[in-house]
Formats: structure tokens, C-alpha cells, sequence
């Protein structure tokens, strides 16, 4: 095992080496080979097959200039970014995310993560991520739109629903995708509604696709609360975020009898000890696109903590939402201190590695993105399956696919990390089984 302990650091090490100045992307990969020493044990054709270095380079990588022009007739310069990672299981699949923080790192450690989540869904998808340094608050329709067109003038030559299939992300909403599918069809003259997913309902959209990421997270983190005899009812949470995610797990934790005190934006938190009103935040953020401070000037009664930190809010369960490494190490303390029994992550990596260890130190229950935010690409997936067969199923069947998977995924975490004698480890359960399945795919397809 010790040299096996020295492999996996000299793989690490080379990763970091190879992708310098990209520390995001070296936390995404550091999480997930630190916990396959048992497996490559096990298996040892893994490292004779030399499957995480495989692994843990991008198949293809690709940045792009996008050229825009706004309102005013000034020209803008983006840049655009594709990463395929890994195409063994099925084809790319994985969002767009439109934000001024974006760049290869984040790109590349969105998409590493999207391979393995992809692989706990069950359903044949492969991992990539895309998106661009452009900020659409603050734009107009038409400077996203002319915006969007362009990032596809150059994207869509890499697409196809055999090849690689978007979604949205953060800063990519049905708007976006619109625009983006709209310049596809343009471009390539072929009306393939598989290309894209999160479309509109009447151009090959999926019911339950905007809840899915939300409702997801909250029927995985039904089953962790279930597994010790625990659940929703009475119990407060904290929902970091305001945008779609958020929205859909406090709309769903509501229904399963819990109350939801406080969610965010990059700007402040809200506070409302009465519980957060769903029809508020819905109409502020999903319809009016303003900040989450506007909340108060319906609810007086709320609170607003301008750069306010969520996680000092006393809650039973946190439900982080927003974006990565907004959960440190002191935020996950003061959340143990106040009496937080379960976490599950609603965004990407959303908690740090102290962070982390913090939860498990403490032995309260904590679910991983790749294995609790599996819902959105999940629907995804099901929305792909409509399309291929040129079908449309109503909500209530959507979602009750999409609960049969969330259920699937936890019970799959849940026994591999009891088989690896790691019990209630989410962590290394939800890690394990993602990197076996592409594995041993790419054992049975020989070098690619």
C-alpha cells in the first residue's frame, strides 16, 4: 500500500506540473486519486493500464477568441474554452458557464468532476465543460444574444449528439441556450435537438430540466438523512445562492417539511427567521434578474448581511448552492458548532478540502457534488432520450425518473464505501464507484 501511497503522489505531482497555475483543477483531481489507493490494490491492472494519468488528461482542450460587439458599437474580446475529457462511457456531456472567473483551470476541474458524476448517474455520458470570461449581468438581451452567436461560430464545429452535447451552467440559462442552439441550427443547416440540452419546451426542452439539479439534491440528501433514521421535517436550512439551484432545493426542501432561514448572492445574505419566501426570491432573480437585498423591501422583517457569511447561521442542515470553495474550514466549524447534523453540495467542490475534513472529522453526515448535484445531468440525460426518439414525457414521469436515479446513485455510494470499509464515506463511495465504471471501459476499449 505505501507504494501505492508514492504512485499516486508522483501523479498528482506530475499533474501540477503539467497544468501549472491551476489550482482548482488540482484540488478536483488531489480529492478524488487520494481515495483510490484500496481500489488500485484491488485492481492492479488499473495502474499497469496507467488508467488516472489516462484519466487525469483532457482528451481535447479547446480556447477560442470570442469577438462581440454591445449596445454602444464598442468591440469586446472573450475568451472561450472547450474540455473534453473523456469520451469512454458515452459522449461529452457537461454545461457552459458564462463568469469573469472562468478560465482553463476552472474549466478543467468542472470537467473532471462532470466524468465522474456523469458515471454515477448510470446513463452513457462522458465528462467535458465549457463556457467563457464573459459576464452576462448587467447586458443586454441583444449584447448576449450577439455575444452567444459568436462563442458558437466557433463551438459548434466541436458539437454534436454524438460527440458533444452542452448545457447551461452558471450564467447560462434558457436564454442563452436559446441563442446558442438557435446559431447551431444557422450554421450547420441540421435541426438536432440533441445537441443541447436545457432547451425550451417547444424546441426539444425537458420537463422538470429546471428543477432537476435542485430536486435532485434534496431526494439524495432525503436517503442520507434516512440512513440515520433522521429527515426533512422541522428541520432548518441554510440554502447558499439564489439562481437556479438554489431555488429548486428550497422549493423542494419545503415540500419535504423543512424550512429554509437564509440564502445568498455574491453580494449579501438574506436572513428570515420566518422562513425564505419562495415566491419572492422566484420573482426577484427569475424574473426581474435583481439582487437578493431587494427580498427586504417585501419582507422588512428579513435581514440583510451585506458580504454576510451563511454558514454562521445556526442551521440542522446546509445546502451549499453557489459556487466552488465558498465552505472553508472555519465556516464548517462554526456550522458544527451550531448544531449542523448533514451537508450536501448543490454546486461543484462548493467545500474546501479542510472544510471537508472538518465534516468527517465530526462524523456528521456530508454528500459530495459529484455524487448529491448528480440531478441536473441526470435530466440531461433523459432529455437526450426525448429527443432521440423524438418523444416528450410530462413532468411527474421526468421526475419520478430522475428520484429512481438520485436513489440508485446514494445506494451505490453508500455500499462501495461499506465494501471498501469506509461506511457513510460519501466521499470515497461516491469516488470509487465513478472511477471504476470508466475504468473499466477503457480497459474493454483497449488504448485510448
Amino acid at each position: 500500500m505505501s507504494n501505492l501511497k508514492g504512485r499516486i503522489q508522483e501523479i498528482y505531482d506530475q499533474v501540477v506540473r503539467r497544468n501549472p497555475g491551476e489550482p482548482e483543477f488540482h484540488q478536483a483531481v488531489k480529492e478524488v486519486i487520494e481515495t483510490l489507493g484500496t481500489v488500485l490494490e484491488k485492481h492492479p491492472e488499473y495502474v499497469e493500464q496507467k488508467i488516472i494519468e489516462r484519466i487525469c488528461e483532457p482528451e481535447r482542450q479547446i480556447i477560442f477568441r470570442v469577438p462581440w460587439i454591445d449596445d454602444k458599437g464598442e468591440i469586446h474580446i472573450n475568451r472561450g474554452f472547450r474540455v473534453q475529457f473523456n469520451s469512454a462511457i458515452g459522449p461529452y456531456k457537461g454545461g457552459c458557464r458564462f463568469h469573469p472567473s472562468v478560465y482553463l483551470g476552472i474549466i478543467k476541474f468542472l470537467g473532471f468532476e462532470q466524468l465522474f458524476k456523469n458515471s454515477l448517474t448510470g446513463l452513457p455520458i462522458g465528462g467535458a465543460k465549457g463556457g467563457s470570461d464573459f459576464d452576462p449581468k448587467g447586458r443586454s438581451n441583444n449584447e448576449i444574444m450577439r455575444f452567444c452567436q459568436s462563442f458558437m461560430n466557433e463551438l459548434y464545429r466541436y458539437l454534436g449528439e454524438h460527440t458533444d452535447v452542452p448545457a447551461g451552467d452558471i450564467g447560462v440559462g434558457g436564454r442563452e441556450i436559446g441563442y446558442m442552439f438557435g446559431q447551431y441550427k444557422r450554421l450547420t443547416n441540421r435541426y438536432e435537438t440533441g445537441v443541447f440540452t436545457g432547451k425550451g419546451l417547444t424546441y426539444g426542452g425537458s420537463l422538470a430540466r429546471t428543477e432537476a439539479t435542485g430536486y435532485g439534491l434534496i431526494f439524495f440528501t432525503h436517503e442520507m438523512l434516512a440512513t440515520r433514521k433522521q429527515s426533512f421535517d422541522g428541520k432548518t436550512c441554510l440554502v447558499s445562492g439564489s439562481g437556479n439551484v438554489a431555488i429548486y432545493t428550497m422549493e423542494k426542501v419545503q415540500k419535504f417539511g423543512g424550512k429554509v432561514v437564509a440564502c445568498s448572492d455574491s453580494n449579501g445574505v438574506i436572513y428570515d427567521k420566518k422562513g425564505i419566501d419562495l415566491v419572492t426570491v422566484k420573482r426577484l432573480k427569475e424574473v426581474e434578474r435583481r439582487r437578493i437585498r431587494d427580498y427586504c423591501e417585501v419582507h422588512p422583517d428579513a435581514e440583510y448581511r451585506e458580504k454576510g457569511v451563511i454558514w454562521e447561521i445556526p442551521c440542522d442542515i446546509a445546502l451549499p448552492c453557489a459556487t466552488q470553495n465558498e465552505l472553508n474550514g472555519e465556516s464548517a466549524a462554526k456550522l458544527i458548532k451550531n448544531g449542523c447534523i448533514a451537508v450536501a453540495e448543490g454546486a461543484n467542490m462548493p467545500t474546501t478540502p479542510e472544510g471537508i475534513k472538518v465534516f468527517q472529522d465530526a462524523g456528521i453526515m456530508y454528500a459530495p457534488g459529484k455524487a448529491s448535484n448528480a440531478g441536473g445531468v441526470a435530466t440531461s440525460a433523459l432529455e437526450m432520450q426525448q429527443n432521440a426518439s423524438r418523444d416528450s414525457w410530462d413532468f411527474d414521469f421526468t421526475e419520478k425518473k430522475l428520484h429512481i436515479i438520485m436513489k440508485k446513485i446514494h445506494a451505490s455510494c453508500f455500499e462501495t464505501a461499506d465494501t471498501y470499509g469506509c461506511p457513510g464515506n460519501y466521499v470515497i463511495g461516491a469516488n470509487i464507484t465513478g472511477f471504476r465504471k470508466v475504468a473499466d471501459t477503457m480497459i474493454a476499449m483497449g488504448l485510448i
